[in-house]
């Protein structure tokens, strides 16, 4: 069973675009969305509208609860003043900009996907399986993964939230992050998302894909969008990484 999954889209359309495109190429079985469809980017309602449009699992995540039951903040963790004072910034443009009847569809996502194939019962979640914006970022000591799933009954977790790809096994249970669509902080700007081929009884092939898109209509619409530039800053500066 080949499964295609991408998340943290952050409002890119040009980099869902490209993935859309890529993961059309491996026809996988079934496709799902780890959600954050929306922030920082300045296309919120044409990103909903793609993701609409595929009929497919789409988990709730903090971005998309925060805008769609217009909260006071997205639930993110800045590191520094002028990252929050930034990210205010987005998440106030990002309320004023999405549609009501598109902040309607977002608060009704899932909290959480789930099934069995085989030997493998496998959980989709944004954050963690605790906390919609907890981060299980690839350095998590082993016992601490195990402590997360304590209370479940999956071997084989997937997840977004920290944009960093990565894939590891812990006893039993295998986590997987799938990285970003539109807003990747592991030093490589091109959209990720990951290709899982689940066989039974046969360790999970995990393939972390990555695709160029082109930059240009962000270059053009983010000057005057309303949007801090340093978010378009943050993708060019890795563009020949």
């Amino acid at each position: 069973m080949k499964i295609a999954v991408f998340s943290d889209i952050h409002s890119n359309l040009s980099a869902l675009q490209a993935v859309m495109q890529d993961i059309e190429n491996y026809q996988p079985d079934e496709m799902i969305c780890l959600g954050d469809l929306v922030g920082y980017a300045p296309f919120p309602n044409e990103v909903i509208s793609i993701i609409r449009s595929l009929n497919i699992p789409v988990i709730m995540g903090n971005y998309d609860q925060g805008v769609g039951n217009d909260l006071n903040d997205c639930g993110c963790a800045y590191r520094t003043d002028e990252e929050k004072a930034l990210g205010a910034i987005s998440f106030e443009w990002t309320k004023k900009m999405t549609t009501s009847e598109n902040k309607r569809y977002l608060r009704n996502l899932l909290p959480r996907y789930q099934f069995t194939y085989g030997s493998y019962q496998l959980l989709f979640v944004h954050g963690s399986p605790r906390r919609i914006n907890e981060y299980l970022f690839p350095d998590r000591p082993d016992e601490n993964l195990l402590h997360v799933m304590s209370k479940e009954s999956a071997n084989l977790l997937v997840c977004g939230h920290t944009h960093r790809p990565f894939s590891r096994k812990v006893e039993k249970i295998w986590f997987i992050n799938d990285g970003s669509v539109g807003r990747p902080k592991d030093g490589d700007w091109r959209a990720g998302w990951v290709l899982l081929n689940i066989e039974e009884n046969q360790t999970p092939k995990i393939e972390f894909m990555r695709c160029e898109y082109d930059l240009e209509p962000l270059k053009r619409i983010y000057p005057n969008s309303g949007l801090p530039q340093k978010f378009l800053n943050d993708l060019l500066q890795t563009e020949n990484f």
